[in-house]
């Protein structure tokens, strides 16, 4: 029911949307939820369990109840709060979680078998008979899950992700936000100004307070335009979703979820990585219900949503009003549904209340019970020893705030408990540089929110350096809350906490009784918190109760653990851009256009495609072309494109500084003109990754990486010379795409390179692991002598624009000599005859001893990881890189297979170690793999067994060293 002069909506615009099919008309400003009410529609939803009928308990983004899907097909948005979606004309929403309609719904069926349905019954029913869980209880489950559905189809519209930095963000533009922001920008810092809403205020918007003489809500409108003439940047319709380390938070921006036509290049959500020097948290407070009887029928609803609607939206949320409280603010709320007409009453917990307006009061009094099904006609109360039915479509509840303290959680904080207020107040320090302000601090009245916001925002300039200005607090009520603590009344019935999952104060009690008297235990046990609202506004009240049926007082129950984000976001908006080849883009070495000629099939390598092997005629298998490269590259010479490996290019006079650092060998000893293999560890002590580092100058180094990791070792040393030694006189630039760089490999490798250059290659002018500017045909490259394959071998560089041509030329040159290119496939047996690593083996869990190098850790410097790894537990007995031989050299092993010694059945705790990387070996006629063994250098000689149950292998192996041919090195630096 509309009231006349009462809400922000314009009346003069008519809006026309579809609720279920059917035609509903609201007006511009509107919600679905106030439009739905204005028509006198109060269902909205089902709960997740029982399938109640529910309507709208909230008026803004912590809503349990009113989930709807927006859209249809391709584009419908599951699980959107009535509360926040805006209508348009065209929009269509539907109902959630009920069939064949929102008000016959088949599934409410399961309200009758509640007594069997208290929580935790899926742990103690589902267990027998055994065979029934998958083929009948699983099904069923599974078919019954779930709020909204997906289309299963991709999605049309593209989120985006976006960018900014700040001295001061304000999150919040209540009262409290409003003035943190004006001080900040008067002192002449940076500000952002984020809030959910559509528009400034906060509860000013759905209060009626005056500030400064004048009503709230316009107070706030002139406080926008001052703001955005100081240069304060609004962002409405935006919720800061987490708060992360170093002064940067999430934002999710709703951009064109309120337009009917939004233009192809406008996103629909954008999401935020905002860095901050510091912030203001006046994120406000949010009502918490009273638990009782039957206090989940439409038409129920908090105290502070039906202030909402009212002054807001100018909808009545009944015709006759019960409101249920402890607090004073309820009162407010019951002055102004009395001001507008609507008959009041208020049940007062407290004894000795008085009305402040027309309205009708019982204190000392509860609210016991609720009749109505699909919407409420009438409320049981109790006062002492009588009770009494009073006709109601609507009951408000208000059984006090809970400040939002989420966001400073997210960073391992805790809340402190406020005996004053009875509730959790944000604890001074848990996120760097933020201050909580106004209702967030627990600084309920206008006056005290607008005060508190001014006094957290100078705190906030004083710690960044800057002097705060002089801010007059605004005339404003300074009403204490006067609260008294009554979290669920003492009645026979269900009494609802989390209204979306269907928990009961019951079954938080029957957790205790189980033993689940951990917060986060019961959490589990009863799904307590876990619906789409996180508890916003059942969690203090549940553990309330869980504390008197442990014996224990609230703080000493603990709140459970508050995560990001806090409302609900899809991934796809977090993933903005990751769409398609935005999710895994495609990149191409010069090469690649001449090796699809050549037939090679393209195998993925980081994000890089490169050739797997290339066939010749006659050659029937992917192992024809292997085993002939491999024998070509040892025999004759062999041609890869290796320009997918990360190239950084390192210079400045602390380069040297740089590269002993990371790197866990010595590197400022290196002299120009050389190159020296490096290991990289993270802090925890665990390699990162392997590679080659060349000096050029005393001060110019160019480092090579894996293709893998090439980006996070970027990260890496940008994070070391940035936080870690900023001092350091060293700048880096990641030159990978720059230079086209190709491997030559095999005995007439000096011959190849000797006839595209007329610099002198030899083993004096050019010994192993040198490195030198060159003339390659013409163009000013590089050459660099290393070797991946075992053999004599140069890598060849030159500036990416020549690199498509210098490969068909090395191509054509390798042919005449007996050789030919060859692919990863080729590469992979390579480098494992020889017992060099790749990411196979340095994934992550394994150190520098582990691989066998812990002995090119320098004891004469310190580096990134070195304490770490030495700690006992990585010192102790562990898995350890060795070869393994098949006895038989026919049977096949490979990666992925697991190890046991002979006689051990095959079980976890027997389990010795498991292969990394494996082939056929052409050149020595077996089978081999390299693996991680227990205690395994000191098994070298051993047999033990190969199971690979996934591929069928069951064999006999030999322990042996892992480099199978020439451990001398005498073909590589011959």
């Amino acid at each position: 029911m509309r009231l006349d002069g009462k809400g922000r909506v314009n009346r003069a615009e008519e809006v026309l949307f579809q609720f279920d099919g059917k035609y509903v008309r609201g007006y511009a400003g509107d919600t679905v939820a106030s439009a739905l009410l204005g028509k006198g529609e109060r269902l909205m939803g089902r709960s997740f369990k029982y399938h109640r009928p529910r309507g709208p308990l909230t008026a803004g983004s912590e809503e349990p109840n009113a989930l709807i899907t927006v859209g249809s097909g391709a584009e419908q948005d599951p699980n959107v709060r009535a509360t926040m979606q805006e209508i348009y004309d065209g929009l269509e929403v539907f109902s959630q979680n009920a069939w064949p309609s929102l008000k016959t719904d088949v599934m409410g069926i399961n309200d009758l078998a509640a007594p069997f349905l208290g929580a935790g019954f899926y742990y103690k029913t589902f267990m027998w008979p055994k065979a029934f869980w998958e083929k009948l209880y699983e099904p069923i489950i599974r078919r019954a899950a779930g709020l909204g559905g997906l289309s299963g189809e991709a999605h049309p519209d593209d989120a985006e992700r976006a960018f900014a930095t700040c001295d001061v963000l304000v999150i919040g533009a209540g009262p409290a936000g409003l003035m943190a922001a004006l001080t900040a920008a008067k002192s002449g810092a940076s500000v952002i100004l984020c809030d959910e809403q559509t528009e400034v205020g906060g509860r000013l918007l759905s209060e009626t307070v005056d500030v400064d003489g004048k009503p709230g809500h316009v107070w706030a409108t002139e406080m926008v335009q001052t703001l955005r003439d100081l240069g304060v940047r609004i962002m409405t319709r935006t919720t800061i979703t987490g708060v992360f380390d170093g002064g940067t938070y999430g934002a999710l921006e709703r951009v064109s979820h309120h337009l009917p036509n939004p233009s192809a290049d406008l996103p629909r959500e954008c999401f935020w990585r905002i860095h901050a020097r510091g912030a203001v948290l006046a994120a406000g407070a949010l009502e918490r219900p009273i638990a009782h009887p039957m206090n989940d029928r439409p038409g129920v609803m908090l105290t502070s949503a039906m202030a909402s609607y009212l002054n807001r939206w100018g909808v009545a949320p009944g015709k006759r009003i019960v409101l249920f409280t402890n607090n004073d603010s309820a009162h407010a709320t019951a002055k102004d549904l009395a001001d507008a007409g609507i008959n009041t009453t208020v049940i007062d917990a407290r004894s000795g209340i008085s009305p402040t307006g027309d309205y009708l009061v019982h204190a000392g009094a509860e609210v016991i019970n609720t009749r109505g099904h699909l919407g409420l006609r009438s409320v049981k109360v109790r006062q002492g020893t009588r009770e009494w039915d009073i006709e109601a479509d609507g009951l408000g509840l208000s059984g006090g705030w809970n400040p939002s303290v989420h966001l400073t959680c997210h960073m391992n904080g805790r809340p402190t408990w406020n005996p004053e207020i009875h509730a959790f107040v944000p604890t001074p320090g848990s996120v760097p540089g933020l201050q909580a302000a106004g209702a967030a601090m627990g600084n309920f009245s206008t006056h005290g929110a607008l005060k508190s916001g001014i006094f957290r925002a100078r705190k906030v300039l004083e710690s960044l350096g800057l002097k705060p200005a002089s801010i007059q607090t605004p005339v404003a009520d300074d009403t204490p809350l006067g609260l008294a603590p009554l979290w669920a009344v003492d009645a026979p019935g269900r009494a609802w906490l989390d209204f979306q999952n269907d928990v009961t104060t019951k079954d938080v009690r029957q957790a205790a009784k189980e033993n689940f008297q951990s917060v986060e235990h019961m959490k589990r046990y009863t799904t307590q918190g876990m619906a789409t609202d996180q508890g916003k506004s059942s969690n203090v009240g549940a553990l309330a109760v869980l504390a008197e049926a442990t014996g224990r007082d609230i703080p000493g129950t603990g709140t459970t653990t508050f995560r990001p984000p806090y409302v609900p976001t899809a991934i796809g908006t977090m993933g903005a851009g990751a769409k398609g080849k935005g999710f895994a883009p495609e990149r191409f070495t010069t090469s690649y256009a001449n090796a699809l000629q050549m037939g090679a099939p393209m195998i993925e390598a980081g994000l890089w495609y490169r050739p797997s092997y290339f066939p010749r005629t006659g050659e029937k298998t992917w192992r024809d072309a292997c085993d002939r490269e491999v024998n070509m590259v040892r025999d004759a010479v062999g041609v890869a494109d290796v320009s997918t490996l990360g190239k950084i290019d390192i210079q400045g006079p602390d380069a040297a500084k740089l590269l002993d650092f990371v790197y866990i060998n010595t590197f400022s000893t290196l002299k120009p003109g050389r190159v020296r293999y490096g290991v990289m560890l993270r802090e925890d002590g665990f390699v990162m990754d392997d590679g080659t580092t060349a000096c050029f100058a005393q001060d110019h180094y160019v480092m090579t990486t894996t293709t893998a990791a090439a980006g996070n070792v970027m990260k890496h040393l940008e994070f070391v010379t940035q936080a870690l030694h900023p001092e350091w006189d060293v700048s880096i630039i990641s030159t990978t795409e720059a230079w086209a760089q190709f491997s030559v490999a095999g005995p007439k490798a000096r011959e190849l390179i000797s006839s595209l250059t007329d610099t002198r290659v030899d083993n004096d002018s050019f010994p192993f692991m040198a490195c030198g500017a060159i003339d390659v045909l013409g163009v000013a490259g590089r050459l660099f002598r290393i070797s991946f394959s075992g053999e004599h071998a140069y890598e060849v560089a030159v500036p990416a624009r020549y690199g498509a041509a210098l490969w068909r030329d090395l191509v054509a040159r390798s042919e005449l000599l007996g050789g030919g290119a060859y692919g990863m496939e080729a590469l992979n047996v390579l480098r494992i005859e020889k017992g060099f690593v790749t990411h196979a083996e340095i994934m992550g869990r394994v150190t520098a001893r582990d691989i066998g190098m812990g002995r090119m850790i320098s004891a004469k410097k310190d580096c990134i990881g070195k304490a770490a790894a030495s700690r006992p537990v990585l010192m102790a007995s562990r898995e350890e890189l060795v070869g393994l031989r098949p006895v038989d050299p026919a049977t096949k092993i490979d990666a992925g297979g697991h190890l046991y010694n002979i006689g051990d059945r095959v079980h976890r705790e027997t389990d010795q170690g498991y292969a990394t990387s494996a082939c056929y070996s052409p050149t020595l006629n077996t089978y081999m793999a390299l693996a991680f063994v227990r205690d395994g250098t000191a098994r070298l000689g051993e047999r033990i067994r190969f199971v690979d149950r996934l591929r069928g292998i069951d064999a006999e192996v030999e322990i042996c060293h892992p480099v199978f041919l020439d451990p001398e090195g005498g073909r590589a630096r011959g």
